[in-house]
């Protein structure tokens, strides 16, 4: 007979791994190539010494001249502090006692409970890689009834998801979570529901900033904040170390073009691009470039599976979070997401995993990581944007 402690027993013992490995490998191919560890991590904080350049202390010379003087090895400390990510399922009571006699009825409803999860969980951790930090989704464009608002973009909206409205100009919550009850991509306008009231004129002015429920300032420091001008992991942009290869108004794509930003990141970072992350228009022009000369660029596996593109042995991957006519070069080694453990349930006093909601017949499980994402050399990177889109 199916249980509560049954139930938990089985998130604890076999869904926790299956969880892990679907966030951690498919959640997205860049994600994917990134190491995980528990270095670098103090108390809530992540603390990451990198040297900068070399030791002064190597030379040539002559058989009874004076040795070489050591300069020492400089450095400088990322700082960066834990992002906490969760993740909850939701079953109710009712579902429960309807397959408490059935074994097979309440796996499915596992499976389906733990899907969704995971298909949430892979959207926002997906979007967060390209984010940079504040967890900015979006803005309004404007109000067009009561429930309807138009968006500059809906690329990091999905219909589901909870959202905040902030002002412009400050940090004051006009509106928090409220439903994307659905979306019309061919007007770029969104339908919304669980509004406090109807909207009107002047209730949400243009420019009006849209986070994800409870996320602003909170989300993990992705692609955005490395290819700013502003300061990173709490040190400033002026040594060389700090500042990642940047290109805008590329117009049409061509083979030189990529190769010459890859050979100067290469030539200025000592390292070496292993993994392209574009636009779906950006592919789509990359390839007909190359079809021009009656050539089929290669096709390569990644982790996980998926199919990918090859640019001269580099994968060339299409991402949707990746901003439209863009084209990031990276070396993945240099990323690492500084975690202080993998997935954990959140456990209660007496170590049961679902709780039951106040109030609610409702129970719930919550999954958390702290984690942060780090790259110990943005000089190693590139950006090619404003690229024509096929």
């Amino acid at each position: 007979m199916v249980t509560l402690n049954s139930a938990d027993s089985a998130l604890k013992s076999f869904y926790l791994q299956a969880i892990t490995d679907a966030l951690d490998t498919k959640t997205n191919p860049f994600l994917a190539k990134i190491q995980k560890t528990s270095s670098n991590v103090t108390g809530k904080d992540v603390r990451k010494v990198v040297r900068l350049g070399v030791n002064g202390g190597i030379s040539a010379g002559t058989e009874t001249g004076d040795l070489p003087t050591a300069s020492g090895n400089k450095y400088m400390q990322f700082k960066g502090t834990l992002k906490n990510l969760y993740g909850t399922l939701e079953i109710s009571d009712k579902a429960i006692r309807a397959s408490a006699n059935n074994e097979g009825s309440f796996v499915n409803l596992l499976n389906d409970e733990m899907e969704g999860l995971v298909k949430s969980a892979n959207y926002n951790f997906g979007r967060m890689l390209f984010g940079d930090g504040t967890g900015l989704l979006t803005t309004v464009l404007g109000v067009i009834g009561e429930t309807t608002v138009a968006f500059r973009s809906i690329k990091n909206l999905a219909e589901g998801m909870y959202v905040d409205f902030v002002e412009k100009d400050s940090n004051t919550v006009l509106m928090e979570r409220v439903k994307v009850e659905s979306i019309d991509y061919a007007q770029q306008t969104v339908e919304l529901t669980d509004l406090p009231v109807g909207l009107s004129d002047g209730k949400l002015p243009n420019g009006t900033r849209v986070y994800l429920h409870g996320a602003m300032g909170n989300e993990l420091t992705g692609l955005g904040a490395i290819f700013s001008t502003q300061p990173i992991y709490d040190c400033p942009r002026a040594n060389s170390l700090m500042r990642p290869y940047m290109k805008n108004e590329i117009g049409s794509i061509d083979e030189n073009i990529i190769q010459r930003a890859i050979d100067s990141i290469e030539e200025t970072s000592g390292g070496k691009i292993n993994f392209i992350i574009c636009s779906w228009g950006v592919r789509r022009a990359l390839m007909d470039y190359y079809k021009a000369f009656k050539v089929v660029l290669p096709s390569v596996t990644l982790e996980g599976g998926m199919q990918a593109i090859s640019f001269n042995g580099i994968p060339v991957v299409v991402d949707r979070f990746c901003p439209e006519g863009t084209m990031y070069l990276l070396n993945t080694d240099d990323f690492k997401l500084h975690q202080l453990c993998d997935w954990q349930w959140i456990e209660a006093e007496d170590g049961k995993i679902l709780k039951q909601v106040p109030g609610k017949p409702v129970y719930t499980a919550t999954l958390v990581k702290y984690a942060e994402l780090m790259c110990e050399k943005p000089c190693g990177q590139g950006m090619l944007t404003g690229i024509e889109e096929a």
